[in-house]
């Protein structure tokens, strides 16, 4: 077992550096202290480690093996401080985010390109997944923070911060044009084919939710992995698609598609930022987070 690391690192710049005198000076310590630690040594190991000289010392036979050993773990020692600190300097590391299509394109992604722009050293890595799936990453320690959408259960040391609304909408093409000027009930959704994501969603819970609510129950035609894909079904005339206003606001403004106007309002969510307040946050994550913040 090693009791004293400091008799090492004296023992490594005393061999390093064939002298005593010049050990000491490089380690700012006295040359009676150099001396009193490598004698400490010899005698926990019951070996001596140098041949004493009046031009210096060299390394006997025992002193050598040792160290090889040592020089190695010394190096080792230097090169993690080096790596810490060019963490510090974010100049090397990694931010680990947890986001889902709509928040990563719709939130995440202009700061993303801001602070690779100001730190390209820095490794961003997006575990892309769902809400549910998300907070089960940022639990389990796997991602620094992740940017969700509402609803969701905020997990016991969780922190939620909402950083921006979001609008659920119903959207059509041409086939369903006589609904267009129609003030549509919700009831009457149920008896057209709709188009909604995949049930491990929060959109797809929120929008269940909200219409159970209300009395309404739907079973989509076609269920989807993103809203990408629903705002392409409902152009080409396969459905009334359930997405988020984003990602079909293009179509809506060039016409491709309408929006239903619905008899009651959809209260709206948010995209919120969630973090772990029982784990530090890294260098690099903080730099982003303040940026997100501020920008």
């Amino acid at each position: 077992m090693i009791s004293n690391l400091e008799y090492y690192k004296v023992f490594f710049y005393v061999a390093r550096a064939g002298s005593v005198t010049r050990a000491a000076s490089e380690l700012a310590i006295s040359q009676p202290a150099v001396s009193q630690a490598i004698k400490q040594l010899e005698r926990q190991l019951g070996v001596d480690l140098f041949l004493r000289a009046s031009r210096g010392v060299t390394l006997t036979q025992e002193g050598k093996v040792l160290f090889s050993y040592v020089e190695k773990g010394y190096e080792q020692l230097e090169l993690g401080v080096q790596k810490v600190r060019q963490m510090m300097n974010l100049e090397l590391g990694e931010v680990r985010i947890g986001a889902s299509d709509m928040t990563l394109q719709f939130y995440l992604l202009p700061y993303l390109e801001r602070f690779h722009e100001k730190y390209p050293e820095i490794k961003v890595i997006v575990s892309n997944a769902p809400t549910p799936e998300t907070l089960g990453f940022l639990e389990n320690g796997l991602i620094d923070f992740g940017v969700v959408s509402s609803p969701f259960d905020v997990p016991a040391g969780v922190e939620s911060v909402p950083v921006r609304q979001i609008e659920d909408i119903f959207v059509a093409g041409r086939r369903f044009l006589p609904l267009k000027n129609h003030m549509v009930d919700l009831r009457e959704l149920d008896r057209l084919p709709m188009i909604f994501l995949e049930k491990n969603t929060s959109t797809r819970s929120y929008m269940d939710g909200y219409l159970s609510k209300n009395g309404v129950v739907i079973r989509p035609e076609f269920e989807l992995a993103t809203s990408d894909m629903i705002v392409q079904f409902a152009l080409r005339n396969l459905g009334v698609g359930c997405v988020v206003r984003d990602f079909a606001q293009r179509e809506l403004d060039s016409g491709k598609l309408f929006e239903l106007r619905l008899n009651t309002i959809i209260p709206k969510r948010n995209i919120c930022v969630v973090r772990n307040t029982k784990t530090p946050l890294s260098r690099a994550a903080s730099c982003l987070m303040e940026i997100m913040e501020t920008v």
